[in-house]
């Protein structure tokens, strides 16, 4: 990470990219607006194509309560999302203006607020600010020069902090994913490509999961965004869930409130599923995995289905065959129930008719259900973890989720969906698939005005998740590791594939593990480490190589992965 920081009567601190418009009054006395206002502008984290800053202004006046700030930058830096401020840019100009929540100047005059951006080549600090349409005058403080990391000790010689043991193997990873939205619009070409890319400010997930409507009139809805993310992503898979058949075939007639698929129905319902299925392939879009039922054991007011067990044995052992050109997954229950996937797994027929094992997370950790499924291992079912949601945080106010250094998300991210995932794959679970990619408090912003974030931008938790799914490819396989005590308080997977060695390492502790040894099976051509914080997203991190060792510094309350090319 390059630290930079710059003062002077006309500089403000952001935390990411922003482009100066021209000066903008307001109805504020210019006076009291400008005399002796300064401007702090630190670039807080810099990584390929894209930065953070913070900017406070300091010594407004009591007096002011509305504020327009303006800069320009000079080498071509885009905004992409701010916080504690609305901001917008028009070419190399830049306006930063209150928002309610940060309008009413402290008894000192200080305002702060941050944002996002993106640059190429180069991302000089801008060197003239106004404050509503007067430039500052604060005075000038030399600017410091850049602050490098801190150096790492060479790579010992004796045992390593974190030692990978390819020889020892065991699942292969499917992907990473979330869903899009089940009864709402597709997601945009540019969301799908933010989402499924591996380019930068791209999340690099590898599975989609779409709804498979009763209403064939509806199946259109989300073809190009499929097509899309079947084009320009890698290797990505499409996941097709029905929430319920059409309501004629159903014990209550209806759509919602659960009710159970009629067995003579049974027949209708595989060549409904069957029938999506091609249509979609004719549209070119091949449907990789195709659920039986979403959340059978569930019956809410919204569309809905209620299956046993044993008749979900009963369909996929006399039906699955004729759902053809993809494979069927059984049963998406709630918490991972074994009750309705069991009976299927323990029938040879029913178990030769599916591909896939499937399950949600809600509950399923307290009911001691996030382990091994050792009957799907040993029917050499894979396992897919196919819906989680959980965005508690909410309580701290819905602005929280557009401003990537509120506490409350991190420590949400951190703590319960990425420490689920790591706990997902040492539980030799194939998939990981999140609710909702577009959502406020998920992937990239849907643009809510109440939630504070940027349609389509990536948002922190994003950057997190995009630790496993961008660098832990499909047909990977996990391998084993060994830790000494430095590296206790890491929880650490590595996997192999491709060419390369992919540790993915999370830190929930509150201290850093510096200067951290990894060694790998073989010497390695390079290593890369990428790290995402609430200062950071996946932001390259320096590293030493020496032959099959690489040194790192694991940041406090961070996740990162460290890749070796072989």
């Amino acid at each position: 990470m390059r630290t930079r920081r710059v003062t002077n009567a006309a500089l403000v601190s952001a935390g990411a990219v922003l482009l100066a418009s021209a000066a903008v009054a307001v109805a504020v006395p210019a006076g009291a607006a400008a005399a002796g206002c300064r401007v702090n502008y630190s670039v807080s984290s810099q990584w390929q194509g894209g930065f953070g800053a913070n900017v406070t202004i300091t010594n407004l006046g009591d007096a002011v309560t509305s504020w327009t700030l303006t800069w320009s930058y000079t080498a071509g830096q885009t905004v992409t999302q701010a916080w504690n401020t609305t901001l917008t840019q028009s070419g190399t100009a830049v306006t930063a203006r209150n928002v309610g929540y940060n309008g009413a100047i402290a008894t000192n005059g200080t305002v702060s607020f941050g944002f996002n951006g993106s640059w190429t080549g180069s991302n000089p600090d801008p060197t003239i600010f106004a404050l509503n349409g007067v430039g500052c005058t604060g005075g000038t403080e030399p600017t410091p020069p850049p602050t490098d990391p801190p150096p790492t000790d060479p790579p010992p010689t004796g045992p390593a902090d974190i030692t990978v043991n390819s020889a020892t193997k065991y699942q292969t990873v499917d992907g990473f994913g979330a869903a899009q939205s089940i009864w709402g619009s597709a997601w945009s070409t540019t969301d799908t490509q933010t989402l499924v890319g591996m380019g930068a400010n791209q999340l690099g997930l590898s599975i989609v999961r779409t709804g498979l409507s009763p209403e064939s009139s509806e199946w259109a809805t989300h073809v190009n965004s499929l097509k899309t993310a079947k084009s320009y992503g890698s290797n990505v898979k499409i996941l097709a869930s029905p929430w319920t058949a059409p309501a004629t075939w159903k014990t209550n007639n209806s759509r919602v409130n659960g009710g159970k698929l009629k067995t003579d129905y049974y027949d209708d319902y595989a060549n409904h599923l069957n029938s999506y299925v091609q249509y979609m392939r004719g549209q070119g879009v091949p449907i990789d995995v195709t659920s039986v039922q979403n959340e059978p054991d569930w019956h809410p007011d919204y569309d809905s289905m209620d299956w046993s067990g044993t008749e979900l044995r009963t369909f996929v052992r006399d039906q699955g065959t004729k759902v053809q050109n993809t494979k069927l997954m059984v049963a998406e229950a709630v918490n991972m129930n074994y009750n309705f996937t069991d009976p299927t797994l323990n029938d040879a027929t029913a178990r030769n008719n599916i591909g896939y094992i499937g399950g949600h997370l809600y509950g399923t950790e307290e009911s001691g259900r996030l382990r091994p499924y050792s009957l799907a291992e040993q029917h050499n079912k894979p396992v897919w973890m196919t819906e989680w949601n959980l965005h508690a945080a909410d309580g701290g106010g819905s602005n929280i989720w557009g401003n990537p250094a509120n506490t409350a998300v991190w420590n949400e991210t951190l703590d319960d969906i990425m420490r689920t995932v790591h706990k997902s794959m040492e539980a030799n679970w194939n998939a990981y698939i999140w609710w909702y990619g577009k959502r406020y408090y998920s992937f990239i912003g849907d643009g809510e005005a109440a939630f504070g974030t940027t349609a389509g931008a990536p948002l922190k938790r994003g950057y997190a998740f995009s630790q496993y799914a961008k660098y832990v490819r499909p047909g990977y396989q996990r391998v084993a590791l060994t830790k000494s005590s430095k590296a206790s308080p890491l929880e650490v997977t590595a996997y192999q594939g491709d060419g390369k060695i992919t540790l993915v390492i999370l830190n929930r502790s509150n201290s850093a593990v510096n200067n951290a040894v990894i060694q790998a099976p073989q010497n390695v051509s390079r290593a890369e480490h990428y790290l995402t914080s609430q200062n950071a997203n996946a932001a390259s991190q320096p590293t030493t190589v020496n032959g099959g060792q690489a040194t790192i510094n694991v940041g406090a309350r961070s996740i990162s992965t460290l890749v070796f090319t072989l």
